[in-house]
């Protein structure tokens, strides 16, 4: 009875809760875009900083606290992160001018960043070397996401930008839990795993180009999907919702499968498949001009884009070995936020093409994703007490 209760899937299950509430607020992001545009009156361009303003944030500090987390037992970071990411996205709505409203989603991102590196290193003791186990908790981000669009969308329908701050109550009581947690737990991080094997940095920085790369494609497709909905096939915002909705419920399904496959036919396979897989689908989103018959076309995209996601994260912590923090933090939260950085020249394409110009340029990015993940090598490191 007591193997069941300390299992890694009991553990693991408390903190996909925690990073779904974190993730929550990444995708409050993209959701309320349409709204800054519509109420703001704020170009596509100026839309798509708001994105970088929450990558800025989420971006620089992950792989300078990974670094801290891995040498430091601070239990208060990652619950510190979830509450901060609530209260920037929920101010975001409410403050009258752009400079305050950047400032406000750079702070939520900078919660982000606090919360990755040290939950990435408990969920890697927690899985026990397992891809599916891990995928669990990249799903705990993935669901969060996909929530957001769901529960913003007609909370913003309903009273505006300013019900961005309903979510900041969420956000602090997840907070509050998790730092009880933490104080309850009697294994420091020093359980984690150890020196298991040789850091191999140059399979990891091409791990970490080949990231980065799916995640243009992810943000991007977020950001503008909505937008595309609307402006190319002349859909109402909650049908554009319902697209963005779709796009994270494909990713959800897609993060899950990725386990499953990555440890049945090896990593690297697992993530060369979804990079091959991610062309096609998003050109038939593209050559699909009716707005409900690409409804499942855009649920394949989220799938193909989440395929990966897991995969990488184990495979990351598996090629920096004496690392974990520092691996989560580049892949889950400094890579995958790196995508954002890529917006506001998406978003000059937008303001001139429309969206579906952004996101033809997104189709060609897979390509660059198959040929740098060609260059990967499965590890045989395990994880080790």
């Amino acid at each position: 009875m007591t193997q069941v209760r300390e299992s890694p899937w009991r553990r693991m299950r408390i903190w996909a809760s925690a990073h779904a509430v974190d993730d929550f607020f990444q995708g409050l992001v993209p959701a309320a875009v349409p709204y800054f545009v519509l109420e703001r009156h704020i170009s596509y361009a100026d839309a798509s900083g708001l994105v970088l303003a929450a990558t800025v944030g989420s971006a620089l500090p992950q792989f300078g606290i990974g670094l801290l987390v891995d040498r430091h037992h601070l239990p208060w970071i990652a619950p510190l992160g979830v509450a901060l990411a609530g209260i920037g996205a929920g101010l975001a709505g409410l403050l009258p001018s752009y400079p305050l409203i950047f400032l406000a989603l750079v702070l939520s991102g900078l919660g982000v960043a606090l919360f990755h590196p040290p939950a990435g290193r408990a969920a890697r003791t927690a899985s026990a070397g397992s891809a599916s186990a891990m995928s669990w908790f990249a799903a705990g981000g993935s669901i969060g996401a996909f929530l957001a669009p769901a529960l913003v969308t007609p909370a913003l329908d309903g009273l505006g930008l300013g019900a961005t701050a309903l979510f900041i109550p969420p956000a602090v009581l997840m907070g509050f839990i998790l730092f009880r947690h933490q104080r309850r737990c009697l294994a420091p991080p020093t359980a984690a795993p150890t020196r298991a094997g040789a850091d191999r940095m140059g399979l990891f920085a091409v791990l970490t180009c080949v990231e980065v790369i799916r995640s243009t494609v992810s943000v991007g497709v977020t950001t503008f999907v909505s937008l595309y909905w609307m402006s190319h096939l002349g859909a109402s915002s909650a049908l554009g919702g319902l697209a963005l909705t779709l796009d994270l419920a494909g990713g959800v399904l897609g993060t899950l499968l990725g386990g499953r496959i990555g440890d049945r036919v090896g990593l690297v396979r697992a993530v060369q498949l979804g990079n091959v897989l991610l062309l096609p689908a998003l050109i038939a989103l593209l050559l699909c001009d009716n707005r409900f018959l690409a409804l499942p076309l855009v649920l394949l995209v989220g799938v193909m884009t989440g395929l990966p996601f897991a995969v990488l994260v184990k495979l990351g912590q598996d090629y920096l070995p004496t690392r974990p923090a520092t691996a989560a933090g580049v892949t889950f939260g400094l890579a995958v936020s790196a995508g954002g950085l890529f917006m506001p020249p998406l978003g000059l394409i937008a303001d001139q093409y429309g969206p579906r110009g952004a996101l033809v340029v997104l189709a060609f990015l897979p390509v660059f994703a198959i040929a740098a993940s060609a260059a990967l090598r499965e590890t045989r490191t395990g994880v080790t007490r």
